[in-house]
């Protein structure tokens, strides 16, 4: 298999990250520098990257955990805000995110030990259902809510037909609850935006048949 898809099948990161390290050379075939993610390996070949070995996961794990807000889904972040895997136990095997949630959203988060696995269940075209539960500072409209459910363009993306519902009305805070299966970038935070209701909570409530609680 290709070298980057090895590395993500390792579990180290994704393949797309799995390229970039390549790029700054710091993964290693049989003690030579990869050039190029194109170039194929198997399990007999020591791959090692910034000098530590990388074995092949054959038994794919998932683990689930509930990511705070204030929490970045990123092994390194630039702005040296706490990223996830430092709230992970030390002895737990290396483990990617499968899909993220932003900085300010918490809630339902998977991670696997397998970087195929990940792609596979974040993929729009997986049809993987999502659900969410929102409070906005505003009281929504029932035709707004309809829209949304009716697919809606913003910006020229298409966002396809979400379910939404108005679960509570109290005093100018409104919690909503979003089903989704495509899981664009940040879909429901600018799907609010359009709106203009400003969000105070975003809880991830479910990844497919797997839930919080």
């Amino acid at each position: 298999m290709r070298i980057a898809k090895f590395i993500a099948n390792a579990g180290y990161c994704s393949r797309r990250e799995a390229e970039k390290l390549i790029n700054q050379k710091k993964v290693c075939i049989n003690k030579k520098f990869c050039e190029t993610p194109n170039i194929n390996v198997t399990e007999n070949d020591e791959i090692t990257i910034d000098g530590n070995i990388i074995r092949l996961n054959k038994k794919i794990r998932l683990w689930k955990m509930y990511k705070p807000t204030n929490i970045i889904c990123t092994n390194y972040d630039p702005k040296k805000r706490k990223t996830i895997f430092e709230l992970l136990p030390q002895n737990m095997p290396r483990a990617i995110t499968i899909g993220r949630l932003d900085f300010m959203s918490e809630g339902l988060i998977l991670l696997t030990n397998n970087g195929d696995f990940a792609r596979k269940l974040e993929l729009p075209s997986s049809n993987i259902l999502r659900v969410y539960r929102v409070c906005v500072a505003s009281n929504t409209k029932e035709d707004d809510i309809k829209e949304i459910c009716n697919g809606i363009c913003i910006n020229k993306i298409l966002y396809k037909k979400v379910e939404a519902i108005i679960e509570k009305i109290n005093q100018n805070k409104t919690w909503l609850k979003f089903k989704l299966r495509e899981g664009k970038n940040r879909e429901i935070r600018i799907i609010c935006k359009y709106f203009k209701w400003p969000i105070l909570k975003l809880i991830r409530l479910q990844y497919g048949s797997i839930k919080l609680v």
